[in-house]
């Protein structure tokens, strides 16, 4: 089965089928199922008709290859590919790009947040899911000793963790907050040697 992946610019295909592409390779998690899952969260908080969030989806993680500033250079994609495209505004669909770099919305910023809260929902996934996002993240980052890894990944999830709320919109929180904390504080735990 394939997923669905509502695409805002019915006269702009060939800008799709080249995002699926780049979102189709061997990549781990950052796999054209976490755009489906990001694109169908949006739906479920109610911004599923907003254009510039819907590109920011798909443009979010396009460049996605372990190197630095894959964001900044998916924010760059964005303005490039976006630049000449009537009704659309290319210097939001990047700035929101750029909100995923550290998961924290100015407050106020209302798109930033119902991104965030789209691109973080998969922490609240069930324990299946969750095992195969920790495995794709994992697989992301092969080239990293297991030890560095651990290390790694036990400071994303402690700062994650460290935030009064995971989700900003109050859809997100009532949706996904209270699952997302309790596979956060499991997997660190895990990650820890404390779990089980």
């Amino acid at each position: 089965m394939s997923p669905t992946l509502p695409w805002p610019l019915p006269n702009h295909l060939a800008l799709r089928d080249e995002l699926i592409a780049a979102w189709s390779t061997q990549r781990g998690y950052h796999d054209v199922q976490h755009l489906a899952e990001v694109l169908d969260a949006l739906h479920r908080l109610a911004a599923g008709d907003d254009i510039e969030l819907l590109l920011a989806a798909w443009f979010h993680d396009a460049v996605y290859d372990g190197q630095p500033e894959a964001e900044e250079r998916s924010a760059l994609l964005a303005e490039a590919r976006l630049a000449d495209v009537a009704g659309v505004d290319a210097g939001e669909v990047a700035r929101l790009v750029r909100v995923t770099v550290d998961h924290r919305p100015a407050s106020g910023d209302r798109r930033g947040e119902l991104l965030v809260d789209a691109d973080l929902h998969i922490l609240a996934s069930g324990p299946e899911r969750y095992a195969e996002y920790v495995a794709g993240v994992r697989q992301e980052y092969a080239a990293v000793s297991d030890a560095d890894f651990r290390a790694g990944r036990a400071a994303v999830l402690s700062d994650l963790l460290g935030k009064q709320n995971l989700f900003h919109t109050a859809v997100g929180q009532a949706l996904w907050e209270r699952s997302a904390r309790a596979n956060l504080v499991r997997e660190l735990a895990e990650l820890r040697g404390t779990g089980p």
